[in-house]
């Protein structure tokens, strides 16, 4: 596994789901491969450590597979860094949307699908704890109909959205949205993690991702110069 070109192609669907959102279709397609391209990442971390260790693992390489030849073979330095790396993993997904993209990994795994897809209005430029609210459109086969209608329940919704959103931002002395400051995005649900921004939170993730295959590639060198 070329953990490079995985990491590429994150960045390829990444660049997907911005140009399609909000049309639930194509941003669920597109998240689904991003997803995929996450843990074609984490599995080439575990491939190269485990031609770098030297474990020869004969199933397919994984975090639990390469963990359980380790203490097999009781290879001190092997096991060292798995328990690094899950330490490592943890401290990276702390964070709300680090931690909201592993719940969609997990979803994923456990029920072989993406969680459900909504779209909701919010401000072109964002601010902390800045409100969203969902819009119910019309669809053809989970696609768009038209953006016609995406904008006519923009239009009908704007009112009392603009009204909360702009309550909030004077209460923290924040700049007021008008109408031609509203955005339609793709958000989505999981676990406790709440109408989470699709696009958002998968740009966020890549600097994420490239830090643990970076440390995680230091480690391994690291650990396999004490072996030689």
């Amino acid at each position: 596994m070329n953990i490079e070109k995985s990491i590429e192609k994150c960045e390829i669907y990444l660049k997907k789901i911005k140009q399609y959102d909000p049309d639930p279709f194509y941003v669920n397609y597109f998240f689904n491969e991003y997803i995929i391209s996450i843990n074609d990442t984490i599995k080439g971390i575990f491939e190269e450590a485990n031609r770098d260790f030297g474990l020869f693992v004969t199933k397919e390489v994984s975090e639990k597979s390469f963990f359980e030849k380790a203490k097999v073979k009781n290879d001190l330095k092997a096991i060292e860094f798995s328990e690094w790396y899950s330490a490592k993993f943890i401290e990276e997904h702390k964070k709300s949307f680090p931690d909201f993209i592993n719940k969609v990994n997990l979803y994923k795994n456990r029920f072989q699908k993406l969680p459900e897809i909504k779209i909701m209005i919010r401000a072109s430029e964002r601010f902390k704890d800045d409100v969203n609210q969902q819009i119910i459109v019309n669809l053809s086969n989970m696609k768009l109909r038209s953006k016609k209608e995406l904008d006519i329940e923009i239009k009908r919704q704007l009112p009392i959205f603009l009204e909360i959103i702009n309550h909030k931002r004077k209460k923290n002395d924040e700049p007021k949205v008008d109408e031609n400051q509203i955005t339609a995005s793709t958000f989505m649900d999981v676990g406790n993690s709440n109408d989470v921004e699709i696009a958002y939170a998968a740009e966020i993730y890549i600097p994420v991702l490239k830090r643990l295959v970076e440390e995680s590639k230091k480690k391994i060198l690291e650990l396999t110069k004490l072996i030689n």
